[in-house]
């Protein structure tokens, strides 16, 4: 894949002067739930949309839960070198992350999360001196494990096969926890949500604070 500088074909570009922030976690531990409130107090905030070739969820909408694309479309944008990182997850689908738009916005000075998995955590710390980011990697952990597996089976979104991969898969999640230079943990969502706040505004020079102490 090409460096930052002429990614996609594109023209030279600036590293971006503040860090990137890369939010993950282990499966069904309700990272979208977390940023959902999140932008919801803070709507300056962008956060990457990932492309993937899973199949669309209901009440998800394309563009903005997902940039839904076949395995062709996928490959393409693949070679063509767009993805900052691309993984297998579950071995059931590919997610990757489009680079020019999440450049675009750090350029410009706009608090900017990529949230993704553990694969593409790691993917992302290998990528991150080649294209020139700094980064902050986020960790969102559940109270318990019998917490996230109640969660997952509440969504109800699975076959019972499928939330027993999911298990297996987030009991190796969880021991990545060291990996990563932050920790929040997803007991309240509002204030998990706040935690993560408080990580962007330091970044980026913003105002820290609880947002459900202050009058809208």
């Amino acid at each position: 894949m090409a460096p930052a500088e002429s990614v996609a074909g594109e023209s030279k570009t600036q590293a971006p002067g503040r860090r990137l922030i890369v939010f993950s976690g282990p499966t069904a531990v309700g990272k979208g739930t977390v940023e959902h409130k999140l932008l919801a107090d803070h709507p300056q905030i962008w956060v990457s949309v990932s492309a993937t070739t899973r199949a669309k969820r209901p009440g998800e909408t394309d563009g903005v839960d997902y940039h839904f694309v076949t395995d062709e479309q996928f490959a393409d944008m693949e070679r063509r070198g767009e993805f900052l990182e691309t993984a297998v997850v579950h071995n059931m689908a590919h997610y990757g992350t489009p680079i020019k738009p999440l450049l675009d916005h750090m350029n410009a000075g706009i608090p900017t999360i990529v949230e993704i998995d553990l694969q593409g955590a790691r993917r992302v710390k290998q990528r991150a001196a080649e294209l020139g980011l700094d980064v902050v990697y986020v960790f969102l952990a559940p109270p318990t494990f019998d917490d996230l597996a109640k969660r997952l089976e509440s969504r109800g979104t699975e076959t019972p096969e499928q939330r027993a991969k999911r298990l297996e898969t987030a009991r190796v999640e969880l021991a990545a926890e060291s990996e990563f230079d932050i920790v929040i943990t997803n007991d309240v969502v509002d204030h998990a949500a706040a935690e993560l706040w408080n990580v962007i505004a330091k970044e980026y020079g913003l105002g820290e604070g609880n947002p459900s102490d202050k009058n809208e």
